[in-house]
């Protein structure tokens, strides 16, 4: 028997599915708005959710992030009266399960439930597949379905696309796809597309035989066959130059290609895996990428979550940095105070994981020989901007100036309920800690949270130091 929640305004609709949910043998629950779904999905591992997308105090598909934290997320199907090409497009992008419009059969908002828990027995009966991730850290569920894709994509030989903002582990990411692939034990070699001289490309891809050009004096093994057996790796992809794109379409196809100056062709047999920050489709538009390579990369497509997507992994990214920075310097992993945290997820981390791991390395260097790093150790640039955003976000907040003129110093309703949401959540965590004594394994309990959750929100708020 499976649990399912359904999450609508519209009483009708929820008592109708309740009654064909369970019909079909299986527990329904409901909730009109998304404060109640947040408390039922906190105490209750639901299988599948019946989401609405307009809801009385939110966004039902900006709310599937916080639906959906458990390491087992439930199915989500989407139930809308006011669909919409982008919100259909936004659902699917978010993981959703079906994107439904309202009004319809009640077998078409029935059936997708019944592929939905095929799809998770089957799953739960496949063998989970232990992974080599050891530089990969975190726990948030953005981590987590990335983790997914490498099992897939190691179970088999595919060819893989890696699509990711600067700075998020793209390479890293490859390099576990490598790792867990069954008996790999062929080489792992990178090729960095936007390095490649021009005049030099073809030769560095695919070698070339002596006397092939001025300066070829002797035979050498371009990086396509150096890869024979094992995995190689494109990285920034959207940089290769189209006559080569025309070329290595071929040789993905094949697993053929021929040196310069050569007249017989050699095989390589390798998996590829492509890295890109660009949009290519966008490239494909314009005519700079190659839409027949563009459909033979996008096999399995792997999309790394940016950092600001995942806040929860902020707290044990910065534990694992500074434990490698304190053996590199050689002077022990040095600890930080909670402003020192806070003062870090105020910040926006464009550039995602490089930054982060820049900034800590700055940090430990300004301390030197100090045992604790405080907000005053952060690079001066990165400290002015986020006091700079704290003061104009508390301006947006501030409550409206007596006398003012009508319009003028009242906050907008986002950010109005921002600050609030804020202000309680602070009080919570604050009453949280003092109900549990400090203890983090009650808080924990009591929260219905996991530790890296709570503990990322205990540095959110400053608390991380009070017992």
């Amino acid at each position: 028997m499976a649990r399912i929640l359904i999450i609508d305004d519209d009483e009708p609709i929820r008592e109708l599915l309740c009654a064909a949910v369970e019909r079909m043998g299986h527990e329904a629950r409901a909730a009109a708005c998304l404060n109640d779904a947040f408390r039922l999905a906190r105490d209750t591992d639901f299988d599948v959710l019946y989401l609405d997308v307009r809801l009385p105090d939110g966004d039902g598909i900006a709310a599937m992030p916080r639906l959906c934290q458990e390491p087992d997320p439930p199915e989500v199907i989407i139930i809308t009266g006011e669909g919409d090409p982008d919100g259909a497009e936004l659902a699917t992008r978010s993981g959703a399960w079906d994107y439904i419009e309202k009004p319809c059969s009640l077998e078409r908002m029935t059936l997708p439930l019944s592929r939905a828990l095929q799809y998770r027995a089957e799953k739960r009966r496949a063998a989970p597949m232990a992974l080599r991730r050891e530089a990969i850290i975190g726990a948030s569920p953005g981590i987590g379905a990335c983790l997914d894709q490498v099992a897939r994509a190691a179970s088999g030989p595919a060819d893989v696309l890696v699509v990711g903002e600067t700075g998020t582990g793209k390479e890293l990411f490859a390099r576990a796809i490598h790792d867990n692939t069954p008996g790999a034990r062929g080489p792992f070699v990178t090729v960095d597309c936007a390095a490649l001289p021009d005049t030099l490309v073809e030769s560095l891809l695919f070698g070339h035989v002596r006397g092939a050009f001025t300066g070829a004096e002797q035979a050498r093994a371009g990086l396509v066959k150096q890869a024979d057996g094992g995995t190689l790796f494109l990285d920034e992809v959207g940089e290769l130059p189209l006559p080569v794109q025309a070329k290595f379409l071929r040789v993905l196809q094949e697993r053929a290609f021929r040196p310069v100056g050569a007249t017989a062709e050699e095989r390589s047999r390798f998996r590829l895996v492509a890295a890109t920050n660009r949009d290519l489709d966008a490239l494909t538009a314009r005519g700079a990428f190659r839409t027949d390579l563009l459909y033979r990369l996008k096999t399995l497509v792997l999309e790394l979550p940016p950092l600001r997507r995942r806040r929860e992994d902020l707290g044990p990214l910065v534990l694992h940095r500074l434990a490698e920075l304190g053996h590199r310097h050689n002077q022990g992993t040095k600890g930080l105070t909670p402003e020192f945290l806070e003062a870090l997820g105020a910040h926006s981390w464009p550039g995602n994981i490089r930054e982060l791991f820049n900034v800590l390395e700055t940090a430990v260097i300004a301390a030197q020989g100090e045992p604790t790093l405080f907000p005053r150790h952060l690079p001066v640039d990165l400290r002015a901007r986020i006091a700079r955003e704290a003061v104009a976000d508390r301006r947006c907040a501030a409550p409206p100036v007596p006398g003012a003129a009508p319009g003028e110093g009242f906050p907008t309703w986002r950010v109005y309920r921002a600050q609030a949401v804020a202000d309680t959540e602070q009080r919570y965590f604050t009453e949280l800690l003092r109900h549990s004594a400090g203890d983090r394994r009650t808080a924990c309990r009591l929260a219905g949270l996991r530790p890296a959750r709570l503990y990322q929100l205990l540095g959110k708020y400053g608390l991380l130091g009070q017992q």
